[in-house]
């Protein structure tokens, strides 16, 4: 067996509507379903993100029988551009709406950009060429 795709990607806020609000208006994220207080799901392509509370996420009754899970501090996650020209389309974008680049990197093959969303995560948007993949993800 063989892992072939990441289908969900967990970050933690403690408004998860408000860090989902973020998602949408900003990186275009596409909303699923939602609980107050709880969670957020948000589609990104063929891949989920998914925003919960750390409090109710981290105590296993509140689970319904699912681990427990959770973490400290800021978490990460990177959203993948096609190419130069693509990142600084973002680049453009971001500034549009208000969002500070907090970090340009020059990686050996591209770059990435870094930014944090209302929750104090730090989200990346980086070319795929830093990690050897084509446009297509190959």
């Amino acid at each position: 067996m063989r892992a072939t795709a990441i289908l969900e990607t967990v970050i933690y806020a403690d408004d998860p509507a408000e860090c989902a609000a973020f998602y949408v208006a900003v990186l275009g994220l596409v909303p699923v379903r939602a609980v107050p207080g709880r969670f957020s799901f948000l589609r990104c392509g063929a891949q989920m993100v998914l925003i919960f509370a750390p409090g109710p996420s981290s105590d296993a009754a509140q689970q319904g029988g699912i681990p427990a899970h959770g973490c400290h501090g800021a978490g990460h996650l990177c959203f993948a551009a096609q190419d130069a020209a693509d990142l600084d389309a973002w680049v453009r974008h971001l500034t549009e709406k208000g969002v500070a680049i907090e970090h340009q990197q020059q990686w050996g093959a591209g770059r990435s950009i870094y930014f944090r969303d209302p929750a104090g995560n730090s989200v990346e948007v980086a070319e795929r060429a830093i990690w050897g993949l084509g446009p297509d993800g190959g």
